[in-house]
C-alpha cells in the first residue's frame, strides 16, 4: 500500500502569488520592512520567518514567531479570496487525487507551509477532503526532517505502520527530492514549479514528469514503487 505525500505550491496548485504577497505583507506589519528576498522553492515557513528575525537582528522567540504567523495567516486568507491573485490547481491534480481515493491509497501533505497555511490553501482550491494528515513547515524549519513526521502521522491516521520503501514524496523542487532521500523514500517530481525538468533530473528523483496530467502513467509509476 503506497503512502503518498504531496507538496502544495508548484505541485498541487499555483496561488497566483497570494502566498508570497502574504509573507511580505506580514513582514511589513511585524518588522516594518519587507526584509530579504524570499526563495520559497521548497523552503519551510518556519525557516523563512527565522530568516526574517536573523535579517533584522532580532532574537528568535516563539511568541514573536507566533505573532508573525497570526498576521501571515490573516493576510493569506484575504489574498486567497481576492480576485487579484489568479491561482489554479495544476494540470491533472484533481483526476489523480480522485483515483487515489478510489484505490484507497493513503494520501497526505508534506509541505513547507504551516499547518494553518496549508489548510487555507487546500480549502481555497477545493481539495481539502483528500488530505487528513501531514507534516508541515511549522513542525520544523528543516524540511529534511519532515518525512519521518509525516510517516508517523500516517501510521496513526491509518492504524498501519508505514515504511520508507513504500513512501513516495510528490513535489516540484530539489528540496523535495532531498527531503525524500533524507527519509529513505522515493520521489515523483513535476516540472510545474520554478525548475526545469533538465535541472531537476540532476538531483536524481526516481520519477520525473512534466506535470500530473497523464493520470494512468502516474498511477503506474506509483504502483511500481
Amino acid at each position: 500500500m503506497p503512502l503518498l505525500l504531496f507538496d502544495i505550491d508548484g505541485t498541487l496548485m499555483d496561488t497566483g502569488g497570494a502566498g508570497m504577497a502574504a509573507l511580505k505583507a506580514a513582514a511589513v506589519e511585524v518588522f516594518e520592512a519587507e526584509g530579504p528576498q524570499l526563495d520559497l522553492a521548497g523552503s519551510t515557513d518556519l525557516g523563512i520567518v527565522r530568516n526574517f528575525f536573523e535579517h533584522f537582528g532580532l532574537k528568535i522567540e516563539s511568541s514573536k514567531i507566533d505573532h508573525y504567523f497570526e498576521v501571515y495567516h490573516r493576510k493569506l486568507k484575504e489574498n486567497l479570496a481576492n480576485d487579484l491573485y489568479q491561482g489554479a490547481l495544476l494540470p491533472g491534480v484533481l483526476p489523480l487525487l480522485e483515483k487515489v481515493v478510489e484505490k484507497n491509497w493513503p494520501c497526505g501533505l508534506l509541505t513547507g507551509n504551516t499547518t494553518e497555511g496549508a489548510r487555507l490553501k487546500v480549502e481555497a482550491f477545493g481539495i481539502s477532503e483528500f488530505f487528513h494528515f501531514g507534516a508541515y513547515g511549522s513542525d520544523h524549519h528543516d524540511r529534511n526532517l519532515l518525512g519521518p513526521i509525516a510517516m508517523e502521522r500516517a501510521s496513526v491516521e491509518y492504524q498501519h505502520a508505514f515504511f520508507p520503501f513504500e513512501t513516495l514524496v510528490i513535489g516540484d523542487t530539489p528540496k523535495d527530492i532531498a527531503c525524500a532521500k533524507a527519509c529513505g523514500a522515493a520521489s515523483l517530481i513535476v516540472g510545474t514549479g520554478n525548475f526545469k525538468i533538465a535541472d531537476l533530473e540532476e538531483y536524481g528523483p526516481e520519477f520525473l514528469v512534466e506535470d500530473l496530467s497523464d493520470t494512468q502513467r502516474i498511477l503506474e509509476m506509483i504502483e511500481s514503487r
